[in-house]
C-alpha cells in the first residue's frame, strides 16, 4: 500500500499509452482499453477507501520522493480528499460507456484525452505539495480543451477558448500567492503549510489571490458565464466531468487552502462570499428559468448548487463544511446523471431544445422514471442525496446568519419551479412530434450508466453516514484549528 496513490493516479496514463501504439482505425479497441483502465483504476480507489482509516484526521497513505532538488513529489489523502478521488474514479467509467456510440470520429485521439484527464485530476485531489498541486490543477485545462474543442457542438471552439481563459487567468494570481507562502514559509510542503501561521495581512492578499482561482473553477457569480458556454458545446461526457468533478476542485481548494490557511482572512471575508452565494442561488435559478437548451439549464442550475457549497464552507462549522461537501458529492453525482440523461435523447433526436420534445413517457417509461428521479434530487426532494447538502447547509447558514439562510432557501423553490418545468415540458404531455413516435427507450449500456447513480442517488438520501464518517475527523479537525485562529485573534485585539 505503499505507493498506492502513485499507481491510482498514473494507472488512467499507462491505458494512454496502450491506446496511442493501437492503430488508428481500431476504435473498439481503444473503447475497451480506456474502460478497462476506468474499472480497474476505480477498483484500486475502491481498496483505499476499505484500508483508509476513519478516525484519523492527518493524512494517509503518504508517500513523498525528491523532485528537482528542493522540490518534492509527495501523494496523501485524508478524509476530505478521499471522498474526490472515488467520485473521479467512479464517474470515469460511466463517462466512456456514455461516448460508447456518440463518439465516432477520432476515437483513439478522444480516448487518450479521457485518461490522461482523469490522470490529472486525481493528481490534484493527492498533491501534497504547493507545485505539484499546481502543475496537476492547471494540467487538467489542456485535455478539457481538447476535448471540448474538438468533439463538441458548432461553437466548440469559441467556448473552449472561453474555459481556458477564464481558468488560466484566475490561476495566475494563485502562483503568485503560491510564490509568495514559499518565500514566508521556506517550503512548498502542504502539511507544513497547514501549520503556519501567515501573518494577518498577508493572509488577506493570499486569501483574496486564492479566491480568484477557485471562484472561476466552482464558478461563482460573476466569474460564471464560462460554465454554460462550456457545457452546451461539450459532449456528453464533457459535460459530465465539468460538472461532476472539474466544479469541485474550486470547493476542495477553499477546504484544502483558503479556510485552514488563512482563517483570519477567511472569517473576515465570510461575509463575501455568503453575499456572491445568495446572488448565485438566486440570480441563476431565475435565469435557468427562462432557457430553452435543457444543457444550458441543467448549466445554471450547477451554479446554483455550488452556491450552497461555498455559502456552507464559509460558516466554519462542522455542519456547513459537512453539509458544502455531501453537496458536492450529491451535485456530482445528481447533475452528472442529468446531463447522461440529456445525452441519451441528445443521441436519439440531436437536438436539446425543451420545444423539441414532449410526451416521451408514452416511449421511453424507463428513461421518464430515472430522469424524474434525478429531477426530485436536483430538487432537494428528502429521500434523495440532494436534501441532504442542502438542509445541513441551511441549518449552519441560519446559525451563522439568519438573513443569509432565508435567502438561500428560495433557492430551493426556485429550483423545483425550472426543474418540474424542464420535466414537465419533455416527458409529460401529449406526443405530438411525428418524430417522436419512434423514438427507442433505454438501451442495456444505458441502463448500465444510469442504474448506479440511480442506486447512490437513493441510498444516500436514506443513509448519508459513509459520506459523513469519512470526513467526520478530518472536518472536525479542521473546524477546531479554524476556531483556535479566531479566538486566537480576538485575544490579541481585546484590550
Amino acid at each position: 500500500m505503499n505507493n498506492i496513490l502513485s499507481v491510482i493516479t498514473f494507472l488512467p496514463l499507462v491505458g494512454a499509452l496502450l491506446i496511442a501504439v493501437q492503430n488508428a482505425e481500431a476504435k473498439q479497441n481503444a473503447r475497451w482499453i480506456a474502460l478497462w483502465t476506468t474499472l480497474v483504476t476505480f477498483a484500486v480507489s475502491l481498496l483505499i477507501w476499505w484500508n483508509f482509516d476513519t478516525t484519523q484526521s492527518g493524512f494517509q497513505f503518504v508517500e513523498e520522493h525528491a523532485w528537482l532538488g528542493s522540490l518534492k513529489y509527495k501523494l496523501g489523502v485524508d478524509g476530505i480528499s478521499m471522498l474526490f478521488i472515488i467520485l473521479t474514479t467512479f464517474l470515469m467509467p460511466l463517462c466512456i460507456l456514455a461516448s460508447w456510440v456518440s463518439v465516432e470520429n477520432r476515437v483513439k485521439e478522444y480516448m487518450i484525452a479521457f485518461l490522461v484527464l482523469e490522470t490529472l485530476m486525481l493528481g490534484v485531489f493527492s498533491a501534497l505539495d504547493l507545485v505539484l498541486f499546481y502543475l496537476f490543477f492547471e494540467g487538467g485545462l489542456i485535455p478539457m480543451f481538447i476535448i471540448i474543442g474538438v468533439w463538441g457542438g458548432k461553437r466548440r471552439v469559441y467556448a473552449s477558448f472561453k474555459f481556458f481563459l477564464y481558468t488560466l487567468l484566475g490561476s495566475v494570481l494563485m502562483l503568485l500567492a503560491m510564490m509568495a507562502m514559499y518565500w514566508h514559509a521556506g517550503t512548498t510542503d502542504i502539511p507544513t503549510l497547514l501549520q503556519t501561521k501567515f501573518p494577518p495581512d498577508m493572509q488577506w492578499w493570499l486569501w483574496i489571490a486564492f479566491f480568484a482561482s477557485f471562484a472561476v473553477k466552482m464558478p461563482m457569480w460573476p466569474v460564471h458565464t464560462w460554465l454554460p458556454d462550456a457545457h452546451v458545446e461539450a459532449p456528453t461526457a464533457g459535460s459530465v466531468i465539468l460538472a461532476g468533478i472539474l466544479l469541485k476542485m474550486g470547493g476542495y481548494g477553499f477546504l484544502r487552502f483558503s479556510l485552514p490557511m488563512f482563517p483570519n482572512a477567511s472569517a473576515d471575508l465570510a461575509p463575501l462570499v455568503f453575499s456572491l452565494s445568495i446572488i448565485a442561488i438566486i440570480y441563476t435559478s431565475l435565469v435557468a428559468l427562462v432557457q430553452e437548451d435543457m444543457k444550458k439549464l441543467i448549466a445554471y442550475s450547477s451554479v446554483a448548487h455550488m452556491g450552497y457549497v461555498t455559502m456552507g464552507i464559509f460558516t466554519g462549522s462542522q455542519q456547513g463544511i459537512d453539509g458544502a461537501i455531501f453537496q458536492m458529492l450529491s451535485h456530482g453525482l445528481v447533475s452528472s446523471a442529468l446531463f447522461l440523461c440529456v445525452g441519451v435523447i441528445y443521441d436519439r433526436m440531436h437536438t436539446r431544445e425543451i420545444s423539441a420534445y414532449g410526451g416521451l413517457v408514452e416511449r421511453m417509461p424507463k428513461y421518464a422514471v430515472a430522469f424524474m428521479i434525478f429531477t426530485m434530487a436536483n430538487v432537494g426532494l428528502p429521500g434523495t442525496s440532494g436534501f441532504i447538502g442542502e438542509f445541513l447547509t441551511l441549518m449552519a447558514a441560519f446559525k451563522s446568519n439568519t438573513w443569509v439562510a432565508i435567502l438561500a432557501t428560495t433557492g430551493i423553490i426556485l429550483s423545483a419551479a425550472y426543474a418540474l418545468y424542464l420535466y414537465r415540458r419533455v416527458v409529460f404531455g401529449v406526443l405530438e412530434k411525428a418524430n417522436l413516435r419512434s423514438i427507442l427507450d433505454l438501451s442495456p449500456r444505458e441502463i448500465a450508466i444510469l442504474a448506479p447513480l440511480i442506486l447512490l442517488t437513493i441510498y444516500y438520501g436514506f443513509y448519508p453516514a459513509p459520506v459523513l464518517d469519512v470526513t467526520a475527523a478530518s472536518v472536525k479537525n479542521l473546524v477546531q484549528n479554524y476556531q483556535d485562529a479566531q479566538n486566537t485573534a480576538a485575544a490579541l485585539l481585546a484590550p
